[in-house]
């Protein structure tokens, strides 16, 4: 299942990785606005908003090594950190498909991945299980995904700097999609284990 974090955690709330987790969950909204003024007669902050995507990838990458450095691996970091990764992946996801950027199918698959985890989640809980922690397979599909959308977002225009976006961004697109998929069905494959173990059990 997910890799298994041997650290202490600590139970402090002010940690410097939780302040960049919540600063990544502040730019969630503010990146939705940006990506969709068009949409509403304002004028266009793709740069903006590309601004807001990198500095959330930044702080991302920031919050679990300096909390590995420091020893500030907390129960909230492990909820705050997810979190804010499928909350960017969301507001993308609505942002571009609102605007015509991404194909419907390719929104559907991943938001259908998202359904089969939270299903995953509520059975563990039934059984007493904790949520799931963020895997490698997850984070390298994460990774390929934040670099897909901005990629994508910037191919919307003519020239040939949209162009070349396009095609990295439909690879790494491709690419994230399958991993997240992989790394779902493997979680699902897990999560079967433990409840077949635990009827085993009794």
């Amino acid at each position: 299942m997910e890799v298994q974090e041997t650290r202490v955690q600590t139970d402090r709330v002010l940690t410097i990785p939780n302040i960049l987790s919540m600063a990544r969950l502040v730019g969630v909204p503010l990146f939705l606005w940006l990506i969709l003024r068009p949409e509403f007669g304002g004028p266009k902050s793709d740069g903006w908003a590309l601004l807001v995507l990198a500095l959330s990838g930044v702080s991302d990458y920031l919050d679990g090594k300096l909390a590995r450095r420091w020893n500030q691996i907390s129960s909230l970091g492990r909820l705050l950190d997810p979190a804010a990764d499928r909350l960017y992946i969301l507001s993308t996801l609505v942002g571009l498909t609102w605007r015509e950027i991404l194909p419907i199918w390719l929104t559907a698959a991943l938001l259908a991945r998202e359904l089969v985890l939270l299903v995953m989640v509520g059975i563990l809980r039934r059984h007493g299980y904790p949520p799931p922690q963020v895997n490698f397979l997850g984070k390298a599909a994460t990774f390929n995904l934040m670099y897909a959308f901005p990629l994508l977002l910037l191919s919307d225009g003519d020239g040939w700097i949209p162009s070349l976006a396009a095609i990295f961004g439909w690879a790494f697109a491709g690419w994230g999609t399958t991993l997240y998929w992989w790394a779902g069905v493997l979680y699902v494959v897990q999560v079967r284990r433990l409840v077949r173990a635990d009827a085993m059990a009794d």
